[in-house]
C-alpha cells in the first residue's frame, strides 16, 4: 500500500465490540492492539478516541495513554445529556468534565471537547430541551480549555447552527462528524469559517449522499471511521471506488488476521479516502495531504508550527 498518511478522527474504542462483546455476549478476546496494528500498517498515523459521557471520557483517556499515536475527546453525547441531571448536581458534573479535560491536556492526550451536539433522531434517549441546554453548556468547556469542538448533528441542523452561532466566540474551531445531512445542512455548516465536516461510511451510503459530499471543499473536510459503526457496505453507492480490501470472518469464527464481519475498524478509513477521491476525481495523495493538514490545523496545531519551523530552518540553512 502507498505510504498515505491518515488520521482517523473518530474511533469508539470504548465500545464493547473491541472487547469482543456483541449484544452482551462475549465472542472473542479484547483485540484493540491487533486492530491498532492493522491501522498503523494501513497508513493511519493517529487516532482520536471518542468520549461520549464522563465515564466513557475517562476510559477514552486511559486508552489514549497506551500509545503515543492515540488521542481522545472529553464530553457528553447529546443522547446521554440526561447524565448531567441524573448525577444530582449538574454543575459538579460539569466541573468533573473540566478537570478531566485539563488532566488530559497536561498529558498531551485530550485534543477536543465532545462528542457533543444535538440528535433529534433519538429523542427517546434524551429530550431536545435537555440536549440543547447541555450542548450550550459544553461550549464553556471549550472556552475554558481553548480546545476545539468535536460535534454531532443528526436531524437537528436548525437548532444546532443557531446554538453554534450564539457561541461562535467560545471555541477555536471544530468538526461536525459523521455528516449525513442535506446540501442545505452542508452549506449552513460551511458558513461557519472555523467548521470542518467529518466524512465516514454513513456519509457515503446513497447517490444523493455522494453528491452532497462532492461539493464539500476538501480544505473543509476530515475523514473518520466512527468504528465499530458506519462501515462502507457492499450495497453502498460509493463501493465501486473502494480499492483496499481486508479478509473478514464472522465474530463466531474470530481470527486476529481477519476483520470481524460487520465491525468497522480504523484501517478502513482508507476506504473512505478512496471513495471521496474517486467520486471527486482527484488523486488519493493530494486528498490525503490536504485532509491531514486540516486535521492538524484543528486538533494538532503544534505539529503545523513544528513543520513550519522546520521549513524556515531549512531555508535559513540553504541561504
Amino acid at each position: 500500500m502507498a505510504p498515505t498518511r491518515m488520521i482517523d478522527i473518530a474511533v469508539n474504542f470504548t465500545d464493547g465490540m473491541f472487547k469482543g462483546i456483541y449484544n452482551g455476549k462475549q465472542y472473542h478476546v479484547s483485540d484493540i492492539a491487533t486492530v491498532l496494528s492493522r491501522a498503523w500498517n494501513a497508513g493511519v498515523d493517529r487516532i482520536i478516541v471518542t468520549g461520549g459521557s464522563l465515564e466513557e471520557s475517562k476510559e477514552a483517556l486511559a486508552i489514549a495513554e497506551t500509545d503515543g499515536r492515540l488521542f481522545c475527546t472529553v464530553g457528553v453525547h447529546p443522547t446521554r445529556c440526561k447524565e448531567f441531571e441524573e448525577s444530582g448536581d449538574p454543575e459538579k458534573h460539569f466541573q468533573a468534565l473540566l478537570a478531566l479535560a485539563k488532566e488530559g491536556i497536561q498529558k498531551g492526550k485530550v485534543v477536543a471537547i465532545g462528542e457533543c451536539g444535538l440528535d433529534y433522531d433519538r429523542l427517546h434517549f434524551c429530550p431536545p430541551e435537555i440536549q440543547k441546554k447541555y450542548f450550550e453548556k459544553q461550549f464553556e468547556l471549550a472556552y475554558a480549555t481553548k480546545l476545539p469542538m468535536f460535534l454531532h448533528m443528526r436531524a437537528a441542523a436548525g437548532d444546532f447552527c443557531e446554538i453554534l452561532e450564539q457561541n461562535i466566540n467560545k471555541f477555536t474551531g471544530g468538526v461536525t462528524h459523521s455528516f449525513t445531512g442535506s446540501a442545505e445542512d452542508r452549506d449552513k455548516l460551511l458558513s461557519f469559517h472555523n467548521m470542518y465536516i467529518g466524512i465516514n461510511g454513513c456519509s457515503l451510503k446513497m447517490a444523493e449522499n455522494l453528491d452532497v459530499v462532492r461539493d464539500i471543499p476538501i480544505e473543509r473536510m476530515m475523514i473518520e471511521t466512527d468504528s465499530p459503526y458506519c462501515e462502507i457496505k457492499s450495497t453502498h453507492a460509493g463501493i465501486k471506488f473502494v480499492k483496499s480490501l481486508w479478509p473478514s470472518k464472522k465474530k463466531e469464527k474470530y481470527d486476529q488476521e481477519s476483520l470481524v464481519k460487520g465491525r468497522n475498524e480504523p484501517c478502513l478509513v482508507r476506504q473512505v479516502l478512496e471513495v471521496v477521491a474517486g467520486y471527486k476525481g482527484i488523486s488519493i495523495d493530494q486528498l490525503s495531504a490536504t485532509l491531514y493538514q486540516n486535521t492538524c490545523r484543528v486538533f494538532f496545531p503544534h505539529d503545523l508550527d513544528a513543520a513550519a519551523d522546520a521549513l524556515l530552518a531549512g531555508r535559513r540553512e540553504s541561504q
